[in-house]
């Protein structure tokens, strides 16, 4: 295989997983997103933080009330920032201050403390039922999953939408697979994880 290869399908996946993406309208993606906290809000796997977010930007699922009442239940939050070229996660609490940054970005404040969750929110352009995720190319949440793996275990827990699944990512030595994907329609747990593949149909 070409090196270029795995690259190039990836970019492709990726640009027809978000066209797909884009092309719902809003009522049904806000609807889609309460499914998808309700099925989230369900698991066992969220019952201990510290927790990582994302503050949705374009027509990504909206997080920001099941992060809420992640808060609700007392566990502590943060949100992903990208601090001299790695991605590193301050704290936050709902009703903090956010600050704008490139790409649409809304981060915490650079005065915000660092902290490493254990279990990470992870946004995604698209996903496979392995644990294969697609970001947006730059590769921030595989080096800061990696970077959290090698001080003890860490869930990474993928939200899309159902049309953001794709037949296979392919998957580089450097790619970090999730342990979970939380759609609408379902909870995938790939069946490369010990606890197996289950759908739990939620909308």
């Amino acid at each position: 295989m070409a090196e270029s290869e795995p690259s190039q399908i990836k970019a492709a996946l990726r640009r027809a997983a978000l066209q797909r993406r884009d092309g719902l309208d809003a009522p049904w993606r806000a609807r889609a997103s309460a499914a998808i906290t309700a099925a989230a809000l369900a698991l066992p796997d969220l019952d201990t933080g510290p927790v990582s977010g994302f503050w949705p930007i374009r027509s990504e699922i909206d997080c920001r009330d099941l992060l809420w009442q992640l808060h609700e239940r007392g566990l502590e939050l943060c949100l992903p920032v990208v601090d001299r070229g790695r991605q590193v996660f301050r704290r936050w609490t709902p009703g903090d201050a956010l600050e704008s940054r490139g790409f649409g970005l809304s981060e915490p404040p650079d005065t915000a403390p660092i902290i490493d969750p254990r279990v990470c929110l992870v946004p995604l352009a698209a996903f496979d039922r392995r644990g294969g995720r697609l970001g947006y190319g730059k590769g921030y949440y595989d080096q800061a999953l990696g970077d959290l793996s090698r001080h003890g275990h860490v869930t990474a827990i993928g939200l899309a939408f159902s049309v953001q699944e794709v037949d296979r990512v392919p998957v580089e030595p450097h790619d970090q697979l999730l342990d979970l994907i939380i759609t609408e329609r379902e909870v995938v747990r790939p069946a490369a994880s010990p606890h197996g593949l289950r759908d739990t149909p939620t909308i």
